[in-house]
């Protein structure tokens, strides 16, 4: 009965998305594009009988870069489908990815669309970053007998409790999922209280861990920062959202007394902010540059504006320290695995519960440092940058917790092989 009343409500509430959207690509134009793919329409043929990788955002498709490039070394001849809900998601996987997948929007949880969609794909395995739950989707390849896991799976206590409101309705979804694959024992224990059997559920890790930089990568960075600021201290504030912006500038504005020359880099999280960041630059009166311009900074540029797409990586290659966002604010924090791969300080807000786990262990291991403010923001960095090995430290720990912990890839890369034809390589 849940069932037929969700998917009766998602079809009544079609008018309200296209609302949304359009009101959305406003500023970000792409939100008005490929509606098409949303219903299971798409402008050009599929390769079928491959993998499905399905990743809702930004931060669930760099988790799944590793996984996809291994895929494709193991299964060369197996086409690989990534699909995503976002714009920003969308160009994430094409700039790691270009043509070697194919990449689609998946399709809203509505029946007609699904079968769309899989009569195009017709996939051998679907993989599914995270936790996302739809209905539909899970009952349509359930039918077809396609094996589904769960990948990188975490669900947190308050989602929990959210589920364990809907009873069976849950427990059935969960059931028809082949297996899930959690980042760490309490998240593997809350799917089966919601209803998992335990033969579905095992704890692999998580595959944030299992970044590193490349170097190709590194080199490029090192390339970059002479360019840049050969001579200057640079940090890099990166996923920050609407109200922390404000927080960094005041913080940059007080650092530039005690440090003339500092260069901060602003990356926020999603592009439709970007124009308000410069304004916020501009309304602060601080000299500025974007990244998207191309122009190298002078002795006198305060800020670059982070506002192109795939570069967060080799932008935290330039910088000495490093803010993550979405954790002053309440957002739950952003992933603070891509700044410990530089070795490099780490520091956030006490808004984390999206990235609890990895930000215990980090903060445990010295590895992380929690501010409240700006000001405390400004006596952190301020410590940091006036002591080299007091930042080498931190760094350091940073880094070796990351270290420490991988090893999810592989052991995911083995559950899947039962599902999969036998590797080539």
């Amino acid at each position: 009965m849940l069932e037929l009343l969700y998917t009766a409500l998602f079809y009544l509430i079609q008018p309200l998305i296209w609302i949304r959207l359009w009101v959305r690509g406003r500023k970000a134009p792409a939100y008005r594009k490929r509606w098409g793919e949303r219903y299971g329409f798409y402008r050009r043929p599929l390769k079928p009988g491959g993998i499905m990788l399905h990743s809702v955002s930004v931060g669930e498709t760099l988790a799944a870069i590793p996984l996809v490039r291994a895929l494709r070394h193991r299964y060369p001849d197996l086409p690989i489908t990534v699909t995503t809900m976002t714009p920003t998601g969308s160009e994430r996987v094409q700039s790691a990815f270009g043509t070697d997948v194919q990449h689609v929007y998946l399709p809203y949880d509505l029946p007609d669309a699904l079968n769309r969609f899989l009569n195009k794909v017709d996939p051998k395995l679907v993989l599914i970053m995270e936790t996302e739950l739809w209905p539909n989707l899970i009952a349509a390849l359930h039918k077809r007998h396609i094996p589904l896991v769960i990948a990188n799976a975490r669900l947190s206590a308050r989602s929990a409790a959210g589920y364990a409101k809907l009873g069976k309705f849950v427990s059935r979804l969960l059931r028809r999922i082949t297996l899930i694959a959690a980042q760490n024992e309490e998240d593997g224990a809350r799917f089966i209280t919601l209803g998992a059997r335990n033969n579905q559920v095992t704890v692999t890790g998580s595959l944030k861990f299992d970044i590193s930089v490349t170097p190709q990568l590194a080199a490029k960075a090192i390339t970059l920062r002479r360019q840049w600021a050969p001579h200057r201290p640079v940090w890099i504030a990166t996923s920050t959202h609407d109200g922390e912006e404000s927080i960094i500038i005041a913080a940059h504005q007080a650092l530039l007394n005690q440090f003339p020359n500092l260069l901060l880099i602003l990356v926020p999280r999603h592009p439709e902010r970007f124009p308000d960041a410069i304004n916020l630059v501009r309304q602060a009166g601080l000299s500025y540059t974007t990244r998207s311009s191309g122009e190298v900074p002078s002795s006198a540029t305060q800020v670059v504006i982070g506002d192109t797409m795939g570069e967060l990586m080799l932008l935290y290659g330039i910088a000495d320290l490093a803010f993550v966002g979405g954790s002053l604010v309440e957002r739950g924090g952003h992933n603070p695995l891509e700044a410990a791969a530089h070795a490099i300080p780490v520091l956030m807000g006490p808004h984390t519960f999206n990235f609890k786990d990895i930000c215990a262990r980090l903060e445990q291991a010295s590895g992380l440092i929690t501010v409240t403010d700006a000001t405390t923001l400004v006596k952190e960095i301020s410590s940091l940058l006036t002591d080299a090995d007091y930042r080498s430290f931190y760094g350091r720990h940073a880094v070796e917790v990351l270290y420490q912990n991988q090893g999810a890839l592989q052991r995911l890369l083995q559950l899947l092989e039962p599902y999969l034809p036998p590797k080539t390589h």
